[in-house]
């Protein structure tokens, strides 16, 4: 979300012409900012919806049955077992496959565009193949490694936790500058946030740090 989303919203407005930094912020349009409210709070909500229905479903199923540990795809589809019986293993196989066509495609394009704009590569997906080799590259290789991975015995939950503790590492440093730069009238100009949206930014900044701090105690322990 931090640079998909934010790269997204910028490509839309080069291919409608602002190609300068100036012109998108010089034409930034209330309708246009209540557009992207509208796209990150509905996109922010079904999300959330998700994984609240994700954390339900285990809680009434496996927990009961004290199974708190998964260490494997068949613990996790076991969870759907009361629901849908013997065909627990299908609905949890196309649960994956939709999440994986949905979510592959933007954490591969999120690491790249991270990496171009780090080093400066040319980047966007309306950009053809030979205009940003390296920004396709990174997407090409994060894709195939991830494909590997299914093959050298490597268990996806524990990859799955790994991640999501590395990324309550690395989010609030990636929101910190985040929230300096939306809270600063000289770069935001009128689309600065109000000192209270800054608040309640900082205020998850250290949230976000105390659970990162937090699962990483848990996972040395």
């Amino acid at each position: 979300m931090f640079f998909w989303q934010t790269s997204q919203e910028v490509e839309e407005q080069i291919l409608e012409g602002k190609t300068t930094i100036k012109l998108r912020q010089k034409e930034a349009m209330p309708q246009e900012m209540k557009k992207m409210r509208i796209d990150v709070w509905s996109g922010m909500f079904f999300s959330n919806l998700a994984m609240f229905f994700i954390i339900l479903t285990c809680a009434a199923t496996l927990f009961p049955a004290g199974i708190t540990n998964i260490r494997t795809a068949a613990d996790a589809a076991a969870a759907l077992k009361p629901l849908a019986g013997q065909y627990a293993s299908l609905l949890f196989a196309v649960g994956v496959i939709g999440v994986g066509l949905l979510g592959v495609p933007v954490l591969a394009g999120s690491a790249s565009y991270a990496l171009s704009e780090s080093f400066g590569w040319k980047q966007g997906l309306y950009r053809k193949l030979q205009q940003a080799y390296n920004f396709y590259g990174v997407i090409i290789i994060s894709m195939a490694v991830g494909l590997v991975l299914n093959f050298v015995g490597i268990d996806p939950i524990k990859a799955l936790i790994y991640s999501a503790v590395a990324n309550g590492i690395v989010a609030p440093a990636v929101l910190i500058p985040i929230v300096q730069m939306s809270g600063n009238k000289k770069i935001m100009g009128e689309w600065a946030n109000r000192p209270i949206v800054s608040l309640v930014g900082w205020v998850t900044v250290g949230i976000m740090a105390i659970s990162g701090a937090a699962a990483m105690a848990a996972l040395l322990m």
